[in-house]
């Protein structure tokens, strides 16, 4: 029992932004019901390599905690199923490109008046409204356009780079999640719902909080500073003799910590390391002199060392070695699933936890159009109407 359980949310989304909003919705413990294009469905199905026996891993990824249908809403029948399921859902998700639901009839304007109490939750590449409402949105575009790429990577002069994993999908997916709740607030207070509109641009910008905050106090945007932070110093990775490492001696009190642990007291006299501001200033300096200490030793020395002397360090661990580290295990961070036809399916676990509500990961992701059959009959279309709608290719029902 979730802290959503009772929730009944209708996904009409794919790839990534939306089924993430989802993803996060049906952990918490809400009945989300994904529903498929046909033909082909979610194009993430399609995003191979890698699978697992012929199943999309990015698929699996995305969609765990879902029962899933396939329906054609091109299709008058489609479109029917698809008003009928909304007329009691609480939530609606959709991450099409702007005009898409209005030209199937599935707007939020036509769909509240039959549901006024219902929360239609839009990711987009940039929001609904202003001039780039009409533009598709990939991740890549946003991390450009926010920002995001001009402050990441080795620094001026340097080749653009993006953060690695789709940063703009998965935090325009959580905060769909969070205007999600807000508006439910909302409609218990008052029993009416809204709108969520939300984009991936804007979930690039929320993470340039320190930039943004650097350029509207000087004027001047900051640029790119490989692992280093622009307002604390030393606050990024170092070479060591096998390896690397990162410090996190941000503050004075880290800093005369750090100090101790690399034997160097001496450099509390050196004037251009004495506080955070001088030490920023002289940033390239610091990092040359503490780069010459720190290879002198190898990675697990020096997080012996660390760890003794509380100062905040870590490894630099790839993905794997991170699923196997026993933090991550230790707050399930990596369960597993039942997949309906593979069995025990790996994933990541929810990143919440509550002390009277428990988030669950028990259900794999859908095969295509797993629960068709099922989710229909829950909504009151009889058997002989069902198979109507395979005949028709309306739906698909899967195995």
């Amino acid at each position: 029992m979730g802290p959503l359980h009772g929730i009944r949310v209708i996904e009409l989304a794919h790839i990534m932004a939306g089924p993430a909003c989802g993803m996060m919705l049906a952990d918490m413990g809400a009945d989300v019901v994904k529903v498929e294009k046909v033909p082909g469905g979610d194009d993430t199905r399609l995003s191979v390599p890698p699978e697992i026996d012929g199943e999309s891993a990015a698929f699996m990824m995305m969609n765990r905690n879902k029962r899933g249908i396939a329906v054609d809403l091109k299709s008058d029948a489609g479109k029917k199923i698809v008003r009928r399921l909304i007329d009691s859902a609480d939530v609606v998700i959709e991450n099409y490109r702007k005009g898409t639901m209005q030209r199937l009839g599935l707007s939020y304007e036509s769909l509240a008046q039959r549901n006024p109490g219902l929360i239609y939750c839009e990711i987009s590449g940039f929001g609904r409204t202003g001039p780039y409402a009409q533009r598709a949105g990939f991740d890549l575009i946003a991390q450009a356009m926010s920002g995001l790429m001009s402050i990441t990577g080795e620094g001026p002069g340097r080749a653009p780079v993006k953060c690695g994993a789709p940063i703009t999908d998965i935090t325009a997916g959580i905060l769909g999640a969070m205007g999600v709740l807000a508006a439910y607030v909302h409609r218990v207070q008052t029993g009416r719902g809204q709108r969520v509109d939300t984009s991936l641009f804007e979930a690039g910008i929320v993470h340039t909080f320190w930039q943004s905050a650097i350029a509207l106090a000087t004027g001047a945007p900051p640029t790119a500073m490989g692992s280093a932070h622009p307002l604390n110093a030393p606050y990024q990775a170092f070479p060591t003799a096998d390896g690397w490492i990162t410090i996190g001696a941000a503050n004075q009190a880290n800093w005369l910590k750090l100090l101790d642990a690399l034997e160097a007291a001496e450099l509390q006299q050196d004037s251009r390391f004495t506080d955070n501001d001088a030490r920023m200033q002289h940033l390239d300096e610091l990092e040359q002199v503490l780069t010459s200490i720190t290879r002198e030793r190898d990675t697990a020395e020096w997080l012996r060392r660390f760890e003794v002397g509380g100062v905040p360090a870590a490894p630099i661990l790839d993905v794997a070695e991170m699923h196997a580290d026993p933090q991550t295990q230790a707050r399930e961070m990596i369960t597993a699933v039942n997949h309906q036809r593979l069995g025990a399916v790996q994933t990541i676990g929810h990143p919440v936890k509550y002390s009277a509500t428990p988030a669950q990961v028990s259900r794999g992701a859908p095969q295509y159009g797993e629960h068709t059959r099922e989710v229909l009959a829950q909504h009151d279309f009889s058997t002989r109407e069902i198979e109507q709608f395979i005949v028709e290719r309306a739906v698909v029902a899967g195995p």
